[in-house]
């Protein structure tokens, strides 16, 4: 019917969703909503801005491979896997967790979800009703505040300062509970920043969920390449914290298996009991082509090491350069493949990432993205692409259109 598309059905969704857009009415800068950013990749665009190891080349180990073509030619039927997950496949994650000190039963504490963004709604949704207070760390992952405004939550944001290297600081927690918080939520590295938190931040933050009755879902998506020496810091093993924990973890990012989807949550047994009985309802159940490849992943996952050494010197390549530029500056990365990188004293980080797009060609992330403490920030992928060369040459373009923007800005 004529005119269909355009009813105004604006006063019928629920209260978050009246500012949640999807591309196809606006302009939206997020480069995983809408369809521009398939245009600009046609226009010979680099996309420097999804946290997605190599896209957008091949990249699948061989050995991976070989197990999607034997299950397909084996000619085995490929039906449903039960919604909690392969028993294979958790048994598989359980000797890895167990490695790092849990004690976990396969069937009874992992659940496999369709990726993390899936895994952490979920492991939100139970919790969270309209009026809860949620707190979560700023800068963070977007899906973060999202998923607490569209499950009717109240958002409280907890700053990280940049001047404090984006540590936790649990004060700043405590100040801001009150009697209507349920839930921190805790990305671990953090995304965008790359921060690896420290074992006594952990810590001070978990000692005020304990004293609080609080919950904590923390997202450990980026937890397979540390630099430095650095080590991740369990919080679901401190004291009083494993009744009260879902951590929620994916085969995309260590492993670059972005495109299988899968991702899982661990917790004990009480919550579990209440994901495994809405799996098929809030979810549903995981691929499970994609579930055997990855568990022939994590039975030879010593293909990470290999992309660590890749990551490490992209990481050092593009402080390097970044720091050359007059008016940018840039942290260290102290986890996987994502630079934070400070372009305020050039301008509005917006205008800047439209900038590159269009003189370096080049896009990137927004820092207002990921938070209050994003804006005059940008986020820049050094995990894209596959050939050193070609991402070295991207990461050329950037910082000379940043030089040629840093001269126009100058006085």
């Amino acid at each position: 019917m004529k005119g269909i598309d355009s009813v105004d059905l604006s006063d019928k969704f629920k209260p978050g969703y009246e500012h949640v857009k999807g591309g196809l009415f606006d302009t939206v800068e997020k480069a995983d909503v809408g369809n521009g950013i398939i245009k600009m990749m046609k226009d010979g665009v680099t996309l420097l801005c999804w946290a997605d190891p190599f896209f957008p080349e091949p990249s699948t180990p061989e050995f991976i491979k070989e197990t999607a073509h034997k299950v397909i030619n084996s000619g085995e039927d490929i039906h449903y896997t039960m919604p909690v997950g392969r028993l294979s496949l958790k048994e598989r994650i359980a000797q890895k967790m167990n490695k790092k000190g849990y004690n976990l039963d396969p069937s009874r504490n992992i659940i496999i979800t369709p990726g993390a963004d899936a895994g952490l709604f979920f492991a939100m949704f139970p919790f969270i009703a309209p009026g809860d207070e949620v707190l979560v760390h700023d800068p963070s992952y977007p899906n973060n505040f999202q998923n607490v405004t569209l499950m009717g939550g109240t958002l409280v944001r907890v700053p990280l300062k940049k001047s404090e290297g984006y540590a936790l600081n649990a004060d700043e927690f405590e100040k801001r509970i009150t009697s209507k918080t349920k839930m921190v939520v805790l990305t671990n590295p953090n995304n965008p920043t790359s921060t690896v938190f420290r074992k006594k931040e952990i810590e001070d933050l978990c000692r005020i969920i304990v004293k609080h009755d609080l919950i904590l879902v923390v997202d450990q998506a980026f937890e397979d390449i540390l630099y430095d020496g650095l080590e991740m810091t369990e919080a679901a093993l401190l004291p009083g914290m494993w009744e009260r924990t879902l951590v929620v973890c994916s085969t995309s990012k260590g492993m670059g298996l972005s495109g299988y989807r899968v991702g899982y949550i661990v917790a004990q047994d009480g919550i579990m009991d209440k994901l495994y009985g809405s799996a098929v309802a809030v979810i549903g159940t995981s691929n499970t082509l994609a579930q055997i490849c990855a568990e022939a992943a994590y039975e030879n996952d010593e293909f990470i090491d290999a992309y660590k050494e890749i990551f490490d010197r992209r990481r050092k390549y593009l402080y390097e350069k970044m720091n050359r530029v007059p008016g940018v500056s840039m942290i260290m990365p102290e986890s996987s493949f994502l630079a934070w990188v400070d372009v305020s004293a050039l301008g509005e980080s917006g205008e800047v990432v439209q900038y590159l797009a269009k003189e370096a060609k080049c896009l990137v992330n927004d820092g207002n993205n990921y938070g209050e403490q994003g804006a005059g920030h940008i986020r820049i992928v050094f995990g894209c692409l596959k050939d050193d060369d070609l991402l070295f040459d991207a990461i050329g373009r950037i910082a000379e259109a940043l030089g040629r923007y840093s001269e126009r800005s100058t006085p």
